[in-house]
């Protein structure tokens, strides 16, 4: 997958950083996330595709240790947000501020040096390899030097097992391949890779959306596990109800538009069911 271009101009691999200050770098008072750093913002972010209108002055405010939960119907323009987020797409106009400063993320590898990790409904792993060969796929540790530097097998498993279990899964052996995993398992691992890679922001796209009750109350828990290391999470979903269990601020999508906002204790499954089905706010 590569990052679309501006006609005529070159797009780089790396995230470009400029001078420019964002606003207040702090949750507002009485919000949830009241206090927290402010580590991603987007301002009026909109996307064409010819004349399709998929992006409409969209902003989004996303905090240190807080879960935002953007929900919409299909259509509504969440995965088009995501591209955004994630390198995949350059928004046709508006800004992307990290830590209050405007930003370009040209690529997706330019958005994983910025801290910013997506995983996606299909979780980028392979079913035929290993567990821990998938926990380190593409930050492999490696020994040695010049034409002798390989993989680092020991480090790699200890590196899989021990941050697997410090996002609460029982690895029985490591080396068993991923396709044994259930769902929920298999979301977990890509969860607590994406976060011992370095995500400062951790985008889950519908991670719930193919799992049964208990797979999807195993990877909720996940969900709540990174947000008290710290991490800044955005959870795509068209769910009310696995929103509020583990969301702090609501975002409604809705034709591309922000249609409606709500924050913890604030809302219900009912309201954000109707603010979804597109009723007034």
């Amino acid at each position: 997958m590569t990052a679309e271009q501006p006609q005529g101009s070159e797009a780089p691999d790396d995230a470009a950083i400029s001078g420019e200050q964002g606003g207040t770098a702090r949750g507002p008072e009485g919000a949830a996330g009241a206090g927290a750093h402010l580590v991603l913002e987007a301002r009026q972010l909109s996307r064409r595709f010819g004349p399709v209108v998929a992006l409409d002055g969209v902003d989004l405010e996303v905090y240190e240790g807080a879960v935002t939960c953007v929900l919409g119907d299909n259509g509504a323009g969440k995965s088009t947000l995501i591209r955004i987020l994630s390198g995949v797409h350059r928004p046709s106009s508006g800004t992307l501020l990290l830590d209050g400063r405007s930003v370009e993320i040209p690529s997706p590898r330019a958005a994983r040096r910025l801290g910013i990790a997506t995983v996606h409904q299909n979780l980028g792993i392979v079913p035929l390899m290993s567990i821990w060969r998938n926990f380190v796929l593409g930050a492999e540790p490696a020994r040695g030097w010049g034409p002798l530097r390989r993989l680092d097998r020991t480090r790699a498993r200890d590196e899989a097992t021990t941050e697997l279990a410090r996002m609460g899964i029982t690895v029985r052996d490591p080396d068993e391949p991923v396709g044994v995993l259930s769902g929920g398992e298999r979301q977990s691992l890509a969860i607590a890779r994406a976060l011992h890679q370095g995500a400062r922001v951790l985008i889950l796209d519908e991670p719930t959306a193919a799992l049964g009750v208990r797979q999807s109350a195993l990877v909720l828990d996940r969900v709540i596990r990174a947000r008290d290391r710290g991490t800044a999470v955005i959870l795509i979903t068209h769910n009310p109800e696995h929103a509020l269990q583990v969301g702090d601020r609501f975002v409604v999508l809705a034709r591309g538009r922000v249609t409606a906002r709500r924050e913890r204790g604030n809302t219900d499954r009912e309201e954000l069911s109707e603010l979804m089905r597109g009723s007034p706010q």
